[in-house]
């Protein structure tokens, strides 16, 4: 199948799911600006999609600094207009151990990632992407955006605002020709993943979902959500009264270690 992208921007592109895109994507003719923080790991991500045949840009940018972000992702427009965005970057928390209150700043620090670094990476490209015409914004939120994690309530709220704006943003951009895809994984093996210590129940590989995520947005699905009996389940669990449906998530409980903090 000829693919309808030629010029893909990905942040988070250096580990997880990111990674895994990354390497999916890569293809002879296309460019990519791969966006991470962790220069060692986006290197090698870099140079094993430039032997795919992909021409690569990096950019080891904080999602956080909105300035460097935007200028860093106009640049790469003015050399090769991007008709592929993925807002892909996020981090993971848990609540404390004995299941305290998350520890101070945790929220803030991921509404600033997951929320602000989606801002930061979509609006830039906002008007250049109206001004064409066309064009697809992809924005990973996660299964626990539709339904939250009684443990890790600042990372279910953060995905939530995700997807609140995703879907604000698919009904508006829709006018000017621009697509907009909401992204649900659920448990995908990764760094994230593996700080997990809970159920992770139908957990896929990184790469396999690369590939679904991939080839839905060459089909132009407005939402791509898997596996399916998980997300099957939250639908369902979500019309249950909220004493039944808070009753569901108990098989679900976790204790998340934490990351490195940067």
């Amino acid at each position: 199948m000829t693919s309808r992208f030629s010029s893909v921007v990905l942040t988070g592109a250096s580990s997880g799911i990111g990674e895994a895109l990354a390497l999916e994507l890569a293809a002879p003719g296309r460019a990519l600006l791969l966006v991470g923080r962790d220069a060692e790991r986006l290197a090698a991500v870099a140079d094993r999609c430039r032997r795919a045949g992909a021409n690569v840009d990096t950019a080891l940018v904080d999602v956080r600094d909105a300035e460097a972000l935007a200028a860093t992702l106009l640049a790469f427009d003015d050399r090769h207009p991007v008709d592929l965005l993925i807002a892909n970057a996020g981090v993971s928390a848990g609540l404390a151990p004995g299941r305290g209150p998350e520890a101070p700043g945790v929220s803030r620090r991921l509404l600033d990632i997951n929320y602000g670094g989606m801002l930061n990476t979509v609006e830039p490209l906002l008007p250049r992407l109206i001004a064409r015409r066309g064009g697809r914004i992809a924005l990973v939120s996660s299964l626990a955006g539709l339904r939250a994690l009684p443990d890790m309530p600042s990372y279910s709220g953060t995905k939530a605002a995700v997807r609140g704006y995703g879907v604000a943003l698919r009904g508006w951009l829709a006018r000017y020709g621009v697509g907009v895809t909401l992204v649900y994984p659920g448990f995908v093996t990764s760094p994230m993943s593996a700080r997990h210590g809970g159920a992770r129940p139908f957990e896929i590989s990184a790469e396999k979902a690369a590939r679904l995520i991939v080839r839905r947005l060459e089909k132009g699905r407005r939402v791509i959500a898997f596996p399916f009996p998980l997300a099957l389940g939250i639908f369902l669990g979500n019309l249950l009264p909220p004493a039944l449906s808070d009753l569901t998530m108990k098989p679900f409980e976790a204790d998340v270690a934490p990351d490195d903090g940067r």
